[in-house]
């Protein structure tokens, strides 16, 4: 099952109607991570200099060696943020057109069930504003656990594969169910959408091709969720108008 979901998704992610998405997801993408690069720039600018002058008054502002040495460390610091940031800043973008990712997969893969309803604006905009926080704390954890032997690579991928899978499935399910249905449906196949939270937080750790990662996600959620609906006569979808005459 979930594997057959990835399969799905991963066939739809170089399409035209996927590429359109992609392309504006991508674009705004790189307009926040400039923004970000100047704005973190600026920033250590603020608080870089007063300790300068602390340690060395009187020293020219970044002049010498010392400024050669702080652009150095600056620059470093700042590719290292700016990369730890690509996953969150994309997820928090990729948030606003995921309803667009489920709209085409709904349509072409399942014709005729009942197609699903949008997340309203408001709540899709606080959905993505929880999801970034989610994977901001979720990639923090997971960076400091990288300082543990043996345990760094297994902590990406669980912590990583927990929060994703949980986000997305929840997404994809609310588009059908009340957001307290999706959480219990999600809890009674915790183990299923935690296994295809693994294969996203696969995804994300190949550079470049992370930045497919929400659109990826979203369509394979999409898809689990209406195997395992219907699989499990509890959560069931409606049939719809097209079903029930065929």
């Amino acid at each position: 099952m979930i594997m057959e979901a990835a399969r799905a998704a991963a066939s739809r992610l170089f399409t035209a109607e996927f590429r359109s998405v992609f392309f504006k997801t991508l674009g705004l993408t790189l307009l926040a991570l400039v923004a970000l690069w100047f704005g973190l720039n600026e920033l250590f600018g603020v608080v870089a200099q007063p300790w300068i002058d602390a340690v060395l008054p009187g020293f020219p502002s970044w002049a010498g060696w010392l400024g050669l040495a702080a652009a150095i460390v600056a620059g470093i610091g700042l590719a290292l943020g700016l990369a730890l940031l690509i996953a969150p800043v994309t997820a928090i973008v990729a948030g606003l057109f995921l309803d667009d990712v489920a709209e085409v997969v709904e349509r072409n893969d399942y014709p005729r069930d009942r197609p699903g309803s949008p997340v309203p604006a408001f709540r899709a905009t606080v959905l993505s504003l929880k999801f970034f926080g989610v994977v901001v704390v979720g990639n923090i954890i997971a960076l400091f656990l990288l300082l543990i032997p043996g345990v760094n690579i297994a902590a990406f991928f669980l912590v990583n594969g927990y929060l994703l899978g949980r986000e997305f499935f929840e997404f994809a399910a609310m588009r059908f169910r009340p957001e307290a249905e999706a959480k219990a449906l999600r809890r009674k196949h915790a183990g299923t959408v935690f296994l295809a939270g693994l294969v996203i937080s696969a995804f994300l750790a190949v550079p470049l091709l992370n930045l497919l990662t929400p659109l990826f996600a979203a369509a394979m959620m999409v898809h689990l969720h209406k195997m395992i609906s219907a699989s499990d006569p509890e959560f069931s979808e409606p049939a719809s108008a097209m079903q029930r005459a065929a």
